[in-house]
């Protein structure tokens, strides 16, 4: 694909904005680079808290169960929510200089999937910690389901990216709020009545949640299937992201 070729040749104006969008995120704050860490982890001792003693999930080591869940989430939602914004917020620059406008929301989500992979450090101890063998087999399958998500994160964003410039940025936050419920984060799928499960399976991050589960706390190799869907799920979602950002960007100048 021809926007293909022209990203790739812009990919130093994406690794350009990566560095200030990380370096800027929390500019000015006393812990700094730190709230990248206490961030995931006030909402993982919240949910934890609530989850185990009120609302009595019921499973073992909770916290883990739900931290390799949250963690990400957290990149999901935050790449769909914040790169809704993205091209709003780069407006002076696409007025003044040409380049792919899909670098925007590409930037953006690559630095929201590193600042994942650095929450993933406190993960691998708390395994550790916590007793969890670590399965060298079902790890190498960690890097694919990352990437799977990453697409998939991608996708969403060019899609509510583009959309945004268009004024249904309020409504994201209660979308993603919605969907966080209605996947399986807070609590297992086997929980779902049966008949209600075909809903489960049509929500992309139902298929890579549970990857995530199979590989840091079951230690186990991924569910194809599981595996299977998401794959398809991720490729889907970025293709419909890229065409409908690709129809809708001749617009964004005169719109901004």
């Amino acid at each position: 694909m021809k926007i293909c070729k022209e990203i790739y040749q812009y990919r130093q104006m994406i690794f350009s904005l990566v560095k200030k969008d990380l370096r800027g995120r929390y500019k000015g704050s006393v812990l700094g680079f730190l709230w990248t860490f206490i961030n995931p982890l006030m909402q993982l001792v919240v949910y934890t808290f609530v989850f185990t003693y009120i609302m009595k999930a019921g499973i073992d080591k909770y916290y883990l169960y739900l931290f390799v869940a949250l963690i990400p989430w957290i990149f999901f939602s935050s790449a769909i929510t914040g790169g809704s914004s993205s091209i709003v917020a780069q407006k002076d620059l696409i007025k003044k200089i040409y380049f792919p406008r899909e670098v925007i929301p590409i930037s953006y989500v690559t630095s929201c999937f590193v600042n994942m992979l650095l929450c993933f450090l406190i993960i691998f101890p708390v395994m550790v910690i916590s007793g969890i063998s670590l399965n060298p087999l079902a790890l190498l399958c960690l890097p694919v389901i990352m990437i799977v998500e990453y697409f998939l994160a991608l996708g969403m964003a060019m899609l509510s990216s583009a959309v945004t410039v268009r004024d249904l940025e309020h409504i994201l936050g209660i979308i993603t709020m919605v969907w966080m419920y209605m996947t399986p984060i807070f609590y297992s799928i086997d929980m779902i009545p049966e008949k209600l499960r075909f809903v489960y399976h049509i929500n992309p991050m139902s298929s890579v949640i549970s990857c995530y589960r199979d590989v840091l706390y079951y230690a186990q190799v991924p569910d194809l299937t599981s595996l299977l869907e998401a794959v398809v799920l991720g490729a889907l979602f970025l293709v419909l992201g890229m065409l409908a950002f690709g129809k809708l960007k001749k617009g964004f100048a005169e719109e901004l």
